[in-house]
C-alpha cells in the first residue's frame, strides 16, 4: 500500500506550482473527446475546423505519442488511468486471457471492444482487470456527474467497474439491448422526451468493410455519432447543468478509425489509401461532433468552466499486403488475391516453420489446413488445440504472440523464424525468457509492469514504408494481420504514422495559444485530468505517465531528451532498434524497428545504447 497514492499526490503537488488556488473559485468541468485514429498532420482549418481552433487556440501538443502497441483498447486503459500498458494488461484488442471467456467465440482468446466480454474478463479478476482505478470511477466518488458516450469497448473502460447505471451514464453501440449497460431512468426518460430511440443505432452501410473483389463504404459513420452527440448535447449536458455539479465527460468518436478501416476508395491499391475522400469525410464528422457540443457548452453558459481536452488512441497507416518471404503469401485462397498475404499469415507461417499444425480458435478449434486461413487471423499452434505451444492474436499493424509455457526454447526457435520474414520490424520479448539476438525486452516498452493478465511473450511489429508523399507520416502503408484488404485503413505498428496522434486542450486550466514541444502522451491524459480536478486515484502500478503541468497558466516547460536503444545483432545483422524521449522516468516511444523498414526510425549510433 505504500505506492497507493503518490501518483496523485506527485501530480497535485506539481499542479499547485502551475495553477494559482482560488479558495472560493467552483470546480471546473472536463469534457475529454476522442477521435479514434486521428492523425496529428492531417488536421488543417480545411479539413477539421473544430480541431484546429482548439489546438491553435488552445494547446498544441505538438509532440504526442499514442501507446504502443498503437491500438484502440490499450491507449482508452492508457487514458482512463494514466498507466502504461505493462500496468493495465490491455496488450492489444484481441486478447488471450488463458481461461475461458463465457461470451468469447473463441473462448480463451477474444477481441475485446465489447461490454460483455469486458465484464467476464472483469468477473475473473474480481471486478476489474486493469487493476488501476480510471477518472471517471474516482470523479464520480468525488462528487462529479460522469458519463462515457461513444464507441462500444473503449467507452465502457472509462468506468468499466460500475456496471449497474446508477453511476456514470453509458451510451455506447450497445446501449437499450440486453448485452449494454443499463441507463438511469432519466436518461431513458430524456431520450424518449427528445425524440430519440432508447436503442442506438447500428453504422448501417458504414460498417461494409467489401472483399478481395467488392470496395467497402464510401460513407462515414453519420446516424450513429449523431445520436450519440444528440444523446449527449440534448440529454446529459442539460441535466448536469440543472444538477449544478460538475461533471467529467468522455465522448469517444468512432471516425475517423472505423471509416478509415473500411473506405473503399482505394481497393487493393496503397493509394490513395486512407486519404481519399471517403476518410477525409469520417474527420469532417468527428470534427462536426465535436462543434455541436461546444455549441451546447455556449448555449448552456458552460464554456468558461469546461476544459475540453482532444487525444486520439492512435494515428492511422494504409493496408499494405505484400511479402517477398512469406510462404502464406505464396500459396493460393479463394479469398485472397494472388501473391498478397492472407490473414493470418503470421500464424501460418509460424506454423509452417516449426513443423505444427495450426487451429483456428474462431471455427471451433478446426484445423487450418493448406489453401486456407484462419478466420480472423488469430491461431493456436501445436499438436493439442486445447493445449497450444503457441497463441498468435492477430491484432493488425502488430501481433501478440504467447507462449503458454515460458519455453525458452520455442521462442528461440519462433524468434529464428520471425527474422526471416521481410515483414517483420522489430521483436520485443517478455525479459522472462531471456535476451535474444536482435530483439529488445517488453520492459523496454513498458509493456513489463504489475498486469493481472498473460503477457504477450513476443510482440512482433509489422513493416511500414512511405508511398512517397511529401510527409511520409501521412501516407505510410504497413504491413497488417487482418480481414481487411490491401488499401485500406489500419494501425497498431511502431512507425510515427501511428504513434502520432492528435493533441490538444483548451479551457479555463490550459494556456492560450501555446505550441508545446515536449512530449505528452496518452497515459499523461488521464494523469493530467486527475490533477487539473483534484482527484485521487488508488494505484498499483509504477508505470505512470505525468500530469503535462507545462499546458496549465502557470506551468513550465520541462527539459526532456531524446535516446535510442539498439539491440545487439541478429545472425544475419538484424537489430530492433527503439527511438523514444524521457521526460524524468516518463517515457515517450516514437518508433522502432528494423532499419529501414519503419516509417520515422532515426538510428543514430552517437545515442544508441547496445543491450
Amino acid at each position: 500500500m505504500k505506492t497507493k497514492y503518490f501518483i496523485a499526490i506527485a501530480c497535485l503537488a506539481e499542479l499547485v506550482s502551475a495553477v494559482p488556488a482560488f479558495a472560493d473559485a467552483p470546480r471546473h468541468n472536463v469534457v475529454l473527446f476522442v477521435p479514434d485514429g486521428l492523425r496529428a498532420g492531417i488536421v488543417t482549418p480545411e479539413t477539421a475546423p473544430t480541431f484546429a481552433d482548439i489546438r491553435d487556440k488552445g494547446v498544441n501538443f505538438a509532440n504526442s505519442h499514442s501507446l504502443f502497441p498503437t491500438f484502440t483498447m490499450p491507449n482508452s486503459s492508457g487514458m482512463a488511468t494514466g498507466h502504461y500498458l505493462g500496468d493495465t494488461s490491455v496488450f492489444g484488442n484481441v486478447l488471450y486471457a488463458g481461461f475461458p471467456i463465457r461470451t468469447a467465440a473463441s473462448a480463451r482468446m477474444s477481441f475485446i471492444e465489447n461490454d460483455s466480454v469486458i465484464g467476464d474478463i472483469d468477473e475473473h479478476f474480481a471486478g476489474n482487470f486493469i487493476d488501476e482505478e480510471t477518472i471517471l470511477h474516482v470523479a464520480h466518488r468525488a462528487g462529479f456527474n460522469t458519463a462515457a458516450i461513444g464507441k462500444i469497448g473503449p467507452t465502457l473502460v472509462f468506468d468499466h467497474t460500475s456496471r449497474g447505471g446508477g453511476e456514470s451514464v453509458i451510451v455506447d453501440d450497445a446501449t437499450g439491448t440486453p448485452a449494454g449497460i443499463p441507463l438511469a431512468s432519466w436518461v431513458s426518460d430524456g431520450l424518449k422526451a427528445q425524440g430519440l430511440p432508447v436503442e442506438a443505432p447500428s453504422r448501417l452501410t458504414n460498417k461494409e468493410s467489401g472483399n478481395s473483389h467488392e470496395p467497402g463504404t464510401k460513407d462515414a459513420n453519420v446516424v450513429q455519432q449523431g445520436y450519440f452527440a444528440a444523446a449527449l448535447t440534448r440529454v446529459v449536458l442539460p441535466k448536469f447543468k440543472s444538477d449544478g455539479k460538475p461533471f467529467v465527460i468522455v465522448f469517444w468518436s468512432r471516425d475517423p478509425d472505423g471509416t478509415q478501416h473500411n473506405q473503399g476508395d482505394s481497393l487493393l491499391k496503397l493509394e490513395p489509401g486512407i486519404n481519399g475522400p471517403t476518410s477525409m469525410a469520417a474527420i469532417r464528422n468527428a470534427d462536426s461532433n465535436l462543434a455541436a457540443i461546444r455549441r451546447t457548452l455556449d448555449d448552456l453558459q458552460l464554456s468558461d468552466t469546461t476544459d475540453i481536452v482532444v487525444s486520439a488512441d492512435h494515428g492511422f497507416s494504409t493496408i499494405s499486403k505484400q511479402s517477398e518471404t512469406s510462404a502464406a503469401a505464396r500459396a493460393s485462397y479463394a479469398d485472397v488475391p494472388a501473391g498478397l498475404l492472407p490473414p493470418g499469415f503470421l500464424a501460418i507461417d509460424i506454423a509452417a516453420a516449426l513443423n505444427l499444425p495450426l487451429y483456428d480458435p474462431e471455427a471451433g478449434n478446426a484445423k487450418v489446413e493448406g489453401g486456407t486461413h484462419p478466420k480472423n487471423a488469430d491461431g493456436l499452434i501445436g499438436e493439442d488445440a486445447n493445449a497450444p505451444k503457441l497463441v498468435v492474436a492477430a491484432n493488425g499493424g502488430s501481433d501478440l504472440i504467447y507462449i503458454p509455457s515460458g519455453d525458452s526454447g520455442l521462442a528461440k526457435r519462433t524468434i529464428d523464424a520471425l527474422l526471416t520474414q521481410d515483414y517483420v520490424s522489430g521483436l520485443f520479448i517478455d525479459d522472462s525468457l531471456g535476451t535474444f539476438a536482435g530483439t529488445l525486452p517488453l520492459s523496454a516498452i513498458n509493456l513489463r509492469g504489475s498486469s493481472l493478465m498473460p503477457r504477450p511473450s513476443i510482440v512482433v511489429n509489422f513493416k511500414s514504408v512511405s508511398t512517397g508523399c511529401a510527409e511520409p507520416v501521412l501516407c505510410t502503408a504497413e504491413v497488417a494481420d487482418t480481414g481487411l484488404q490491401q488499401g485500406q485503413g489500419m494501425h497498431g505498428s511502431f512507425g510515427r504514422a501511428d504513434t502520432a496522434n492528435f493533441m490538444a486542450a483548451f479551457g479555463p486550466d490550459f494556456k492560450k495559444g501555446f505550441v508545446s514541444e515536449a512530449p505528452a502522451s496518452n497515459a499523461d491524459i488521464g494523469q493530467t485530468i486527475a490533477a487539473i480536478l483534484g482527484l485521487m486515484p488508488e494505484s498499483h502500478g509504477k508505470l505512470v505517465g505525468r500530469a503535462l503541468t507545462e499546458a496549465l497558466p502557470a506551468g513550465t516547460v520541462p527539459t526532456w531528451e531524446r535516446k535510442t536503444i539498439v539491440s545487439g545483432p541478429s545472425s544475419s545483422g538484424l537489430r530492433t532498434i527503439l527511438n523514444y524521449q524521457v521526460v524524468g522516468e516518463t517515457k515517450y516511444f516514437d518508433a522502432a524497428g528494423f532499419g529501414g523498414r519503419t516509417v520515422g526510425l532515426s538510428p543514430d549510433p552517437a545515442l544508441a545504447l547496445t543491450k
